[in-house]
């Protein structure tokens, strides 16, 4: 069961989970290669660790739609117009279904935590946004300039997309053993945090 919303954010568990999210979130204003991000990895540690499944799905929903806002008011460009361009809307509320889809997918991981697990999870969510990103992007492609070859059909847009599918799969590796390794670094020194989910 569940305990109330206000108790769950509230808790030492889910605040340092949350923390920890939104430090991997502002690393994504330091330059990286593009699709270098904790978007997948973020994901997967929601769903793996918050007790609340609501906080799960919210957390890092919240937290990455923040930080795209934040990035389009600094960076501006493609980033505000995700956010001022209806044309990008469909796009954009994709890519937050498929964060939220990977989320679900990471209960699979509840309680049964390990290495070979965070791989493989790490590596299917990937593929997971790869495909439903650039379908999303195919879909919009007749009203968003710039995606010449996704005008042309569904498999020349994931071809044109292939180049960056390995920095998506880094970062996702990258940031995964970062926030699995820094918890399980945590729970073993703070015993509260010591619950399979908190």
């Amino acid at each position: 069961m569940n305990r109330p919303l206000s108790d769950a954010l509230l808790a030492p568990g889910p605040l340092m989970l949350a923390v920890m999210i939104v430090v991997a979130a502002l690393s994504r204003f330091l330059p990286m290669p593009p699709n270098f991000a904790p978007v997948v990895a973020v994901a997967l540690f929601a769903g793996a660790f918050f007790a609340h499944r609501g906080l799960a799905v919210a957390v890092p929903l919240l937290v990455m739609a923040l930080s795209d806002l934040a990035l389009g008011l600094v960076r501006g460009g493609t980033f505000m117009e995700y956010f001022t361009t209806s044309m990008y809307a469909p796009s954009l509320l994709i890519n937050y279904a498929c964060m939220a889809l990977i989320v679900v997918l990471a209960y699979g991981m509840r309680g049964r935590v390990t290495g070979g697990r965070v791989l493989g999870y790490s590596l299917a969510g990937s593929v997971v946004f790869f495909a439903v990103s650039n379908f999303a992007v195919w879909l919009t492609a007749m009203s968003v300039p710039g995606h010449a070859a996704c005008m042309a059909g569904l498999m020349p847009c994931y071809v044109a997309a292939v180049p960056f599918f390995k920095w998506t799969v880094l970062g996702t590796l990258f940031y995964s053993a970062l926030l699995f390794g820094g918890f399980a670094m945590l729970r073993a020194r703070i015993p509260m945090l010591r619950a399979q989910t908190v």
